[in-house]
């Protein structure tokens, strides 16, 4: 028997494959308490509930979840009714978050695909507004992305239940979209990063049906709101694995579509593909052994070629080389954050590492001691090791900055290690009132 699905979806079989929980490797051991406290409250209630996503995925993959999404037939009013510790979240995804203290468990409710007609559910072009649908399981599986990530952990009898072949899937390393890739890309262009994201996190291929739209389909990343490409951009640049995840952008050409002016700068400079090879592998090196990263270091290392050459163009027409740094990292800034909405606390910080490079020349008298002790000096340094790295010359001056932190040790520890400053907020003054009316 098969389902009455929209044109983007195959139409595939409705009865799934049950894996007992004698034929899977997920242990109830390895889900949160909290995760499973969420599950057993909702299924004595009466309604169903599955783990479901990346967790599942994970566990499958003996990769420890950072987090656990549940789904359920339940309503999110009816979740809210449930957990005292429930925020309703959301318009276009209503989604119902259960707060345990730091950790919060995702619960959304089964979603029916969208047939024609509905309104404003879905743009012009393919995209989804909106996503409120409600519907069972099996509708459910319907509207997620990659095989891999539809696979519903029955609390139940422990069982997992793939509709979609996703148990394959993740036996042969793959990620593969559910449905027709084109149109799927086209209801969130999102999905082309993801698919980079996940293949990069989870070392897999993307399929060659999944993978070949993505070139065809990359410029439809510039409908997307600028906020929202920025928190894709920490996901695939902070998740410890950006390196391999800068490739995979650059080979199916999506990273021209979040840092344009830095992807135009690689095909005529290599040395600037070279730094950013060598701050990816640093970012992933600093996660792998625990040490703080921040979004500041790598957004100065992304634009740092344009705002050099900026800079360059500025001081042939005479300005100093400090000024021009100003200069050319405003504008710069300026025509980034319009593709993808940097905040001001890393463009802040991305400007300092910039201009911090002109200071790092001057060795004459007491100035490289008191430069030592400021906040952004490691950064900054660090920035001149990479640029060394990638070849450009700055040797000897990135050892000479290197003997004199040897020599005075403590100007050193005077500063502050390298990362974002969080400064107390403080109370606002109590503004006088002459006047005297009580207001």
């Amino acid at each position: 028997m098969t389902k009455e699905l929209p044109d983007n979806i195959h139409r595939l079989p409705v009865e799934p494959r049950i894996i007992p929980r004698s034929d899977h490797n997920i242990s109830r051991n390895d889900i949160s308490d909290n995760a499973l406290k969420v599950l057993y409250r909702l299924a004595n209630a009466g309604y169903k509930a599955y783990l479901v996503g990346g967790g599942v995925r994970d566990l499958l993959l003996d990769i420890k979840p950072k987090d656990f999404d549940v789904v359920t037939d339940a309503h999110p009013e009816q979740i809210r009714e449930l957990f005292r510790n429930c925020r309703l979240i959301g318009r276009r995804f209503r989604l119902a978050h259960v707060r345990f203290g730091p950790e919060i468990i995702e619960v959304s409710t089964f979603r029916a695909c969208h047939s024609g007609g509905e309104g404003d559910t879905e743009s012009s072009d393919g995209r989804i507004l909106r996503d409120n649908v409600y519907g069972d399981i099996d509708d459910d599986v319907w509207r997620r992305d990659f095989s891999v990530n539809a696979l519903f952990y029955n609390i139940d009898d422990f069982s997992i239940v793939d509709y979609v072949g996703g148990m394959n899937d993740i036996r042969d390393r793959q990620l593969r979209l559910i449905g027709d890739p084109q149109a799927r890309y086209r209801e969130d262009p999102v999905r082309m990063l993801r698919a980079i994201r996940f293949a990069a996190k989870l070392d897999f291929s993307i399929h060659a049906d999944s993978a070949r739209p993505i070139p065809v389909l990359a410029t439809l990343l510039n409908d997307i709101p600028p906020a929202r490409l920025f928190e894709e951009f920490i996901k695939l640049f902070l998740g410890g694995t950006a390196h391999k995840t800068y490739e995979l952008l650059c080979e199916y050409d999506l990273f021209t579509y979040l840092f344009p002016q830095s992807a135009a700068m690689i095909k005529t400079h290599a040395q600037h593909g070279e730094l950013l090879r060598h701050a990816f592998n640093n970012t992933d090196q600093r996660l792998a052994e625990n040490k703080p990263v921040t979004p500041g270091f790598l957004v100065a290392a992304l634009l740092w070629a344009p705002v050099r050459q900026l800079a360059d163009e500025h001081e042939r027409h005479g300005l100093p080389e400090l000024e021009a740094l100003h200069l050319a990292g405003d504008a710069v800034v300026s025509r980034q954050v319009s593709q993808v909405a940097l905040p001001r606390r890393i463009t802040l910080m991305a400007r300092e590492i910039w201009t911090m490079q002109s200071r790092l020349k001057r060795r004459q008298g007491k100035r490289p001691l008191r430069l030592l002790s400021h906040p952004r000096f490691r950064a900054a340094y660090d920035f001149l090791l990479l640029r060394a790295q990638s070849g450009e010359h700055v040797t000897d001056l990135a050892e000479w900055w290197q003997n004199l932190q040897q020599e005075h040790p403590d100007a050193v520890a005077a500063g502050k290690p390298r990362g974002e400053q969080v400064r107390k907020r403080r109370r606002p003054r109590r503004r006088s009132n002459p006047s005297g009316d009580g207001r």
